[in-house]
């Protein structure tokens, strides 16, 4: 049977992250899509959010990401 995170709040989390620098949640125990890897916090999804509230500062992809001059 498929879960959806969804808004449900007892659904088992993890933070996951892709190249391009985004987060995203995935219910524990299911397969990470391609290459989407596990960012090391799992816990029930508004802990999982709280968590990328505060990792996930800067929302553009990495590939449009500017370096700062010297």
């Amino acid at each position: 049977m498929a879960v959806f995170v969804g808004s449900d709040e007892s659904v088992s989390c993890k933070a996951v992250v892709n190249p391009e620098g985004r987060y995203s949640l995935r219910p524990v125990g299911r397969l990470n899509s391609f290459r989407w890897i596990d960012k090391g916090f799992p816990g029930v999804r508004a802990d999982c959010l709280t968590h990328l509230n505060k990792t996930w500062t800067d929302m553009c992809p990495r590939s449009l990401r500017c370096e700062q001059m010297p």
